[in-house]
């Protein structure tokens, strides 16, 4: 499964009576596409997966592969805490052309680590499609092990795992106990710099919604030897980096979109549009702005 540098979770647009807009959606993806993105992860917690029915999932599936038409892969975020229903959304993902899927470690129930396992292991063998595990603790209240991601990463088609642990050790000990064609991606945009210094592949982004051509300039200069010229980069992003954290995910990148000329309308309840978060985010917005000689 080749993600390339760049995957972006993208956003799930809405309209003013809060259906999934397509129209928004097309150009979204027109404009990811053309700035910097590699690959495509759709109905992600990024794209408010848990607020989208089913029926929903697979409309913006069909129409965001129908859209890309095999210029970038397109991965469906498929998990759920239900194993059963983990399965249906992923035989429904592959029918309708997914290029892969991306499961999160189930959430609430609490599964141990040989529960996990034996969750993503079952889901392998129902699927013909390559699989990137998803790894994020502060959401799914459970920390997925390296070793079993390791253990798991010898199933053949789990290919990739997004790591949004925030620990470098963890990334750093899977990256040793896999094959050269697993692909350990961060989960977190302001690893992605780190991520790659340890032997990483790179980032399934939220950032890359507004700062993809920076971010592929940044993993380029690292890429390319020109560490002084990455480490700058970096520093500059940082701080764009934690604003779009400001507030629950995506609120803040939906409105960095909008300043962009990319309207992807509200969110759903349970959350909630930016208030005063919004001033201090255009303070960063602007003095982002102004350190863009560095992407030139």
């Amino acid at each position: 499964m080749e993600l390339g540098q760049i995957g972006t979770a993208m956003v799930t647009p809405f309209s003013q009576a809060g259906d999934i807009d397509y129209e928004r959606t097309e150009k979204l993806i027109e404009h990811l596409i053309q700035n910097g993105t590699d690959s495509l992860v759709v109905c992600g917690t990024t794209g408010e997966s848990p607020t989208l029915t089913h029926a929903e999932k697979a409309n913006l599936l069909k129409f965001s592969i129908d859209i890309v038409k095999k210029r970038i892969p397109v991965i469906a975020g498929t998990g759920t805490f239900n194993t059963a229903e983990t399965v249906y959304l992923t035989k429904q993902a592959e029918q309708l052309g997914a290029d892969g899927i991306m499961l999160v470690a189930p959430y609430y129930n609490k599964p141990d680590q040989k529960g996990m396992f034996a969750h993503f292991s079952y889901i392998a063998t129902e699927t013909s499609l390559p699989i990137m595990l998803y790894n994020i603790p502060g959401r799914s209240a459970v920390n997925m092990h390296a070793t079993t991601v390791i253990e798991l990463s010898k199933i053949k088609n789990i290919r990739a795992v997004k790591e949004a642990s925030g620990s470098l050790d963890q990334m750093a000990e899977i990256i040793s106990g896999t094959d050269a064609g697993f692909s350990v991606y961060s989960g977190d945009d302001a690893l992605t710099l780190p991520v790659l210094a340890i032997g990483g592949k790179g980032i399934i982004s939220v950032a890359s919604h507004v700062v993809g051509p920076e971010m592929q300039l940044m993993i380029n200069s690292f890429k390319q030897g020109k560490q002084d010229q990455a480490g700058a980069m970096h520093r500059a992003l940082v701080p764009l980096f934690s604003a779009l954290f400001s507030a629950p995910n995506p609120v803040p990148v939906k409105y960095a979109l909008q300043k962009i000329g990319i309207e992807t309308g509200g969110v759903r309840l349970p959350l909630r549009e930016f208030g005063e978060d919004a001033r201090q985010f255009d303070i960063i917005w602007d003095e982002f702005k102004q350190s863009q000689k560095l992407f030139v």
